[in-house]
Parts: structure tokens; sequence; C-alpha cells
């Protein structure tokens, strides 16, 4: 069983339960051309055919012809099997081939001599696989196969080739991870569907548990173009969650499980085996330039953001550079709370203290439980350098232990780096000046101030300011980012969310907030009340001045229903 599951986990394979399959065949088969007399079937990666088997099933005899392709021999003879079970055998063929090979990319599929084309319909759950799994030398092989850049996810590629296979006017339906729609990496891929397909629906899952994987999933569908000059429609979305803790909305209803809330076609909170779930309904909204993230959401909550951009001075990428912490790519060398305890005396020159997402409460650093990080670097004359570790003799003894490991960082070697370096340091500089700081995961805003000079952790990201005007920004932009108003900007402009809720920060995401002028009242009022507010010990002092800043934010762009999303 060990090795069946290190299997799964190598290939990325994911088995698709049976009601999730039949929900996609039927959103396929009520998109499919009536017409149509006949159809073939294709699943590049069919796994145990949980997926043409239900399609096969609604279809009846109008599926004349299937197709399954899979690497795992044993996968397929389940596959074989479930197409006796339901008189399908003479019908379906099974190919134990890696269909990424079959169906390389072609940069024009639309020139007449490409006959690869023979699917009416593209029903799949490919292997989620990320570069890190995959290795460098087969994410490079198939970023260049495929003509993709930047972090390569295994079903990008899945993607492009499936879309070869099909027909012009054929149908996609695919389970893929939801990543692709609101992170940077995805950018590539976004730009393709968009340019080769009417997308009709996205059905973003969430953080449902609909099958047994680590990924949040998304539904895509499509219908593919007939040529790609044709501007793209406008496709129809859904999204579900896990309702937000704090939201007091009317239960809609209560029903058994999420298909039935999923096919109730009506958004509204709805509980589930005591579970309260979110589900929104809206059109698609993208880029002119097509590789933005897709937003979601309907005509009212359109107008909220239009309203939140009129007020807008500035994003915060215009005026602040948004970092990740310290990366070492070796925490368990370089960060201990056990540095006098192990008969181990690192020189104070090389411990300072550091913030990490575990010391970030609401508005507040807790400083007493922040770790201290051998770190050895420090600037001179504006310029990071990296201090000559045999001059501290306490230090190098100490990580002389564990070199072996540090030596390990191939990337890091490679690049001409001292062995004890970190991969990313930042610039040493920095850590002296007035932060602003904040975990990369977190269900609630926790932005908070940092005047102390500490490092920051890697599980979080920063900006600073180098000046006094740029300090009060940062006040202005703390006291935004913590309010009701940004947490409903953030879930409508970039919908990332993790299980039970749980926010991404991103540097991508952050860096597009809208910040309101300065030189409004309302703002430099949050500035006083940030200011008091940072310095205050007094927790019902600080409940009562979040209030008042958030209501100031309110009135700073002009709206006031904030209720999250």
């Amino acid at each position: 069983m060990n090795d069946i599951l290190s299997e799964i986990k190598k290939n990325g394979a994911t088995f698709t339960p049976n009601r999730l399959a039949d929900y996609l065949s039927k959103k396929i088969l009520s998109t499919i051309d009536p017409s149509l007399s006949s159809f073939t079937v294709l699943d590049p990666a069919c796994g145990d055919g949980s997926l043409l088997s239900a399609i096969c099933k609604l279809g009846g005899a109008k599926i004349t012809s299937l197709i399954g392709y899979d690497t795992n021999e044993e996968y397929l003879k389940d596959a074989r099997l479930s197409m006796q079970t339901i008189d399908f055998e003479n019908k379906s063929n099974f190919i134990c081939k890696d269909f990424l090979t079959v169906y390389p990319n072609v940069t024009n599929f639309y020139m007449d001599n490409i006959k690869n084309e023979f699917a009416d319909i593209v029903i799949a759950n490919p292997p989620y696989v990320r570069t890190q799994v995959l290795g460098t030398t087969k994410a490079k092989q198939l970023a260049r196969d495929f003509n993709l850049t930047g972090r390569v996810d295994l079903y990008y590629p899945f993607f492009m080739a499936m879309t070869n296979a099909l027909k012009k006017g054929g149908i996609l339906g695919v389970i893929t991870s939801n990543r692709y729609i609101s992170t940077k990496s995805g950018s590539d891929i976004r730009k393709y569907l968009l340019d080769n397909y009417e997308i009709i629906e996205i059905i973003d899952l969430g953080d449902t548990k609909l099958f047994d994987a680590a990924v949040l999933p998304a539904i895509f569908i499509g219908k593919k173009k007939e040529t790609r000059t044709l501007t793209p429609k406008v496709g129809k979305y859904m999204s579900i969650y896990e309702t937000d803790k704090g939201d007091k909305s009317k239960i809609e209803s209560s029903l058994n499980d999420i298909y039935n809330v999923l096919e109730s076609d009506k958004p509204g909170n709805y509980l589930v085996n005591e579970q309260k779930y979110t589900l929104r309904i809206g059109l698609l909204k993208h880029p002119a330039d097509k590789k933005g993230i897709w937003q979601m959401s309907d005509d009212k909550e359109n107008k909220w953001i239009e309203a939140i951009d009129a007020h807008t001075a500035f994003r915060i990428k215009d005026k602040f550079k948004v970092r990740v912490g310290i990366k070492s790519c070796a925490d368990n060398v370089f960060i201990s709370q056990l540095w006098d305890k192990e008969g181990c005396k690192i020189e104070e020159e090389l411990l300072c203290p550091m913030i990490s997402q575990e010391n970030i409460e609401e508005w507040t650093i807790d400083k007493d439980s922040m770790l201290h990080v051998l770190y050895p670097h420090y600037s001179k004359n504006g310029k990071r350098q990296v201090f000559d570790i045999e001059k501290f003799p306490s230090a190098f003894h100490y990580l002389q232990k564990h070199r072996e490991q540090l030596e390990g960082r191939n990337y890091l070697m490679k690049a001409g780096r001292k062995w004890y370096e970190y991969w990313v340091p930042q610039n040493p500089d920095y850590w002296k000046m007035p932060k602003v700081v904040f975990p990369d995961i977190s269900v609630r805003p926790r932005f908070c101030f940092d005047e102390s000079g500490a490092i920051v952790n890697g599980n979080c990201y920063w900006m600073c300011a180098q000046n006094e005007g740029e300090r009060s920004l940062l006040l202005l932009i703390e006291g935004v980012s913590n309010s009701s108003v940004m947490i409903k900007y953030h879930d409508l402009c970039f919908n990332n969310k993790l299980y039970s809720g749980r926010r991404r920060y991103l540097a991508q995401y952050i860096e597009q907030y809208p910040i309101p002028s300065p030189e409004l009242e309302s703002s430099k009022q949050i500035m006083a009340l940030v200011e008091k507010l940072n310095n205050s010990s007094d927790a019902c002092e600080k409940e009562s001045l979040a209030s008042e800043i958030d209501n100031l934010v309110k009135i700073s762009f002009g709206v006031t229903d904030c209720q999250d999303t």
C-alpha cells in the first residue's frame, strides 16, 4: 500500500470520486451541440476510468468512441474492467503512453495541415505535479516543448496537448488545481485559454475537500474556438468556500452535500453537515492583456470595486517594494530557540531577532515569542556583504557541523555564493528602517508596524520606509490593509483562498492594494489613530481604535457596505 501511495504522490495521480465525475459529465453534456448524433470522448490521463465511465453512463448511445491514455498499466486494467460493466468495451481504446509525448505542442494548431484533432469531448483530471517534484530537467523540457515560462505545473502542458486533440467547436471539461486562476505563474495558461476557448464556466471548488488531494480544485469548461481571432466571451463562474467565521449572513438552505449546493445555482450561504459554505455566482472578468488575474464578481460587486478605484490615489507598488522575508533553505541550521543550551554561544554580532508569522497578531507583533536567527550578512556602503565566518569561531564551529547540508544547496553553490550564505538574504540596511510586516497566509489581515530592527522570516512579506514621509504612508497603508474594505477588495479581485478561509497575502496581490489620498482629512486621522494604536498596550483601547480606523477607511473610499464576501 505504501508503494502505491508513493507512486500516486510522485505522479500526481488523484482519482476522481464518482459524484464529482457525474457532476462534470452532466456539465459537459449539457453544453455539447445537441445536433451531434455521435461523438468521440478522450481522457488523456484516465487512471481507473472513473470520468470516462461517468460520461458514458450519462451520454449513452451517442458516445460511439472513447479513448483513454495513462502511463500506468495497472490503472488501465481497472479502466477496461469498468467499461465492461457498462457494455462499452467494444467502443473503448486504452493506450499505455504519456499523452504529452503523443500530442506535443503545436504552435498554430489552426493550420489546415494539422490532422490531430479527433475528439468532440475531452474530459480530464490530469496529474498535478509542481516544478519542485517534476525535477529541473523535466520541468525545463516541458517549458521548451510547450513554450511556457516561469514555474511549470504539469497540468499546464496537459491543457495545451488536450487542445491539440480537440476538434474546433469541441468541449473541454477538466478538473485542475485552481492556482492558475489567480497566481502570477498562471499568466501564460490564462492567456492560452482565452486565446483558444470560449470560456463557458469556471467552477472554483475551493476548500470543499471533494476529493483527497492537497490542492484546491477548479473545473474549467470551454468550447474550442473556430479561430483564435474571436474576441473572448465572458463566461460564468461559480465559487464555493467555507464561510468566514465572522459572517452573520442568513442561511439560504440546509442541504445534504456540496453537489446539491452547486446544482441549486443560487448564490448565498448554505449549511452542509453543520458546516457553512458561501456560493458565489457571476461573470468572469479578465484584463485586456489576457494574462492578468481572472476576477470573479457580479454587477453589484463590480460597481463597488469601481467606487474604490475612483477614490484611489495610488497603489502600494507605486510607492513601495513589497519584499519577501529571508530564505535560507536550511532553517533547521540558522533558526533555533536553543542557541545557549546546546553549548553553542554564537557571537552576538551574528544573532538577530526575527519576526515570523507565528509572532504576528492583529495589529501587533509579540516580541516576547520571537526567535533569533544566525544571519551572516551585513551592509557596507549600501551594499550587502557576507561576513568572513572564520573570524567568528563559535559560529564557524557550529556551521561546520552542518556544512554538508549547507553545501547541498546546489543552486546557491552554482551561483558562486559562500556555503553559509542565505539564498534570499535581502539588504541588511533595510532591517533597521520602519516597516510594515504581514504573514503570507492568514484568515484575517495582520499588517503590523515594526521599528525594532528585527529581520523578517520567509513566511512573511514586508515593506520599509526610507524617510519620514514614507513612514507616514506606511501608517496609512497599515490602517487600510487591516480594514474590512480591503478584506472585501482582496477577495473580489484576487480570489485566492486556502482551506478554512485562510487567505494568501502574496506580494503580487498586496502591491495592487488601492490607497486613498493621504491629503484627505480622513486619511490623516487614520495615520494618527494607527500610530496611537501601535503604541497602545490596552486591549479595549486597541479594539476601539481599530473600529474607528475601519470607519475612516470606508469614508476615505466613499463606501459603506463592506460585509465580507
